[in-house]
């Protein structure tokens, strides 16, 4: 059955959220640039060239095409303005049939954190990827060390389901992460 594509366009109190576009590719470098200290013990290392427009346009083509196929959603929470990126939320590793489910992975600007916004953001993007995606799980996984995501994702209705060893390397090494998940309404 062939799936109609829907494009998010949500809003929360103090964010616009949608797929980038080509046009953002400057925001998203000064997201990248300005956050790049902040977000790398929580990342894979980062080649030089992953900080350079070349490549946030080759992400954001990238992005609409995962979108567009109907493999991963990777949104962005811009302000009401537009002018800034102020968080990321990607749906990743889309997988439908009998498991209807993805990947959760996000990240706030440095300067928005601790201030709720990471969870507003994903509280309506896990509210459309249940409701416009039709998804039954979405699964999110953090470093045991990461006490903000434990607790962002308990306060989401996450429950822990599991412990992996060495799951994916961050930051040059392979590290362990607790494995969550959040199932749908009705499930």
């Amino acid at each position: 059955m062939q799936r109609l594509i829907v494009l998010p366009q949500l809003e929360t109190p103090h964010t616009r959220i949608r797929l980038a576009e080509e046009a953002d590719a400057a925001k998203l470098l000064r997201y990248r640039v300005e956050n790049r200290a902040h977000l790398a013990p929580w990342e894979p290392l980062r080649e030089t060239e992953y900080y350079t427009l070349e490549h946030c346009v080759k992400t954001i083509v990238g992005g609409y095409d995962n979108a567009m196929h109907d493999r991963g959603y990777p949104l962005v929470a811009f302000d009401h303005a537009e002018q800034a990126i102020l968080a990321t939320c990607n749906f990743a590793n889309l997988v439908r049939g009998a498991f209807q489910a993805c990947h959760l992975g996000y990240g706030v600007d440095a300067r928005m954190q601790g201030k709720g916004l990471m969870r507003e953001v994903l509280q309506v993007g896990i509210a459309w990827a249940f409701g416009e995606l039709h998804l039954h799980r979405i699964m999110a996984n953090y470093l045991p060390r990461n006490e903000r995501s434990a607790k962002l994702l308990a306060s989401l209705g996450f429950e822990r389901e599991g412990y992996a060893k060495r799951y994916l390397q961050i930051a040059g090494v392979w590290e362990d992460h607790i494995l969550t998940a959040l199932i749908g309404p009705g499930g």
